[in-house]
């Protein structure tokens, strides 16, 4: 893992989850694959591997940078931005 300039600058706690799954697909009927949240503001989206992407979305609708697994047991982040592991 790395830290990119981006980590520094999120907010001091985390966010709270605005939701415990992808709200979007639960509009959609879709199942969301693997949820991600994002570490500025809390969104919970679904990741690349569901068919509508709105973690992804989420990002460049903001442009907040970084978010991490939403998933229970994983702990990793990932910065949009510097496309790595942080």
């Amino acid at each position: 893992m790395s830290e990119c300039t981006h980590v520094p600058e999120l907010p001091r706690p985390e966010p709270v989850p605005r939701a415990l799954t992808c709200p979007e697909c639960q509009v959609l009927g879709s199942h969301p694959v693997q949820l991600r949240m994002c570490l500025w503001c809390g969104f919970v989206g679904c990741c690349d591997s569901s068919p509508h992407r709105h973690a992804t979305a989420h990002y460049h609708e903001t442009g907040h940078p970084v978010m991490r697994s939403f998933e229970p047991g994983e702990t990793w982040r990932w910065c949009f931005v510097d496309a790595s592991i942080v």
